[in-house]
């Protein structure tokens, strides 16, 4: 554990990770157990942390008291997902640079397949946002880890589908998550629980399906997403 390894001093620098979040909720915006199970997490581990998100509209407004649209009502994912962050300490995308950051961790939540890019309608044929894309990207290109949680790897399917590199990866189980991966030439491995992880060292790229099981305890998310991080962390030393 990376946290083990600081106290035995073991390791030259703390590891900086950057936190892509996509709103606040998880029908509309980040997954909010996930994003602070993440940061928490990381916190302890020893991990410097930066929450970052797109300074834009969200596709829509879900009211989570009905699971309805909230007809007329919109929200800025950056303000939203400052909710989390708290004030002041969520940066926006388009000024924040990959090369300050050692690795990369996307929580879930329905606003990665909704705000990041449009995999919630359009599935393997989804586009992803110009900003995220090449955000993205630019951890991949220079081999820095990257963690994925919930239906994050969706997203990172695209992204690597676009730049032609195959990855390992996993949504959970089920038959249509697995086709959609599949039609992005990914592999995707099926899990049975939310505190399983699938690690690519090849691509450094680790994922765990948390939220993906609906019915998932919260201690057993957790230990999928620390199990994540933990695995991120020691890929970024």
């Amino acid at each position: 554990m990376l946290s083990d390894l600081k106290r035995e001093g073991q390791l030259s620098r703390v590891p900086k990770v950057a936190v892509l979040l996509a709103g606040c909720g998880h029908l509309d915006g980040a997954e909010v157990r996930e994003a602070v199970l993440t940061l928490l997490s990381l916190d302890q581990h020893g991990a410097v942390f930066q929450c970052i998100a797109p300074n834009a509209e969200q596709y829509h407004v879900i009211n989570h008291v009905t699971g309805q649209v909230a007809e007329g009502q919109t929200r800025n994912i950056l303000e939203e997902a400052s909710r989390i962050s708290r004030v002041g300490q969520c940066l926006d995308i388009s000024i924040t640079k990959p090369e300050d950051f050692d690795a990369l961790i996307i929580p879930g939540g329905f606003g990665v397949a909704k705000n990041h890019c449009t995999f919630a309608f359009d599935g393997s044929g989804a586009s992803v946002r110009q900003d995220v894309a090449t955000f993205i990207k630019a951890f991949f290109d220079a081999k820095k880890p990257v963690g994925a949680i919930c239906i994050s790897p969706a997203l990172v399917a695209l992204i690597l589908a676009d730049i032609g590199m195959q990855g390992r990866l996993t949504l959970g189980s089920g038959q249509g998550v697995s086709t959609a991966i599949g039609d992005l030439r990914q592999e995707h491995i099926e899990v049975q629980s939310a505190r399983e992880v699938i690690i690519d060292n090849e691509l450094k790229l680790v994922t765990t399906p948390a939220y993906m099981f609906d019915g998932a305890r919260l201690a057993d998310v957790f230990v999928g997403i620390d199990r994540c991080v933990a695995e991120i962390l020691g890929l970024a030393q």
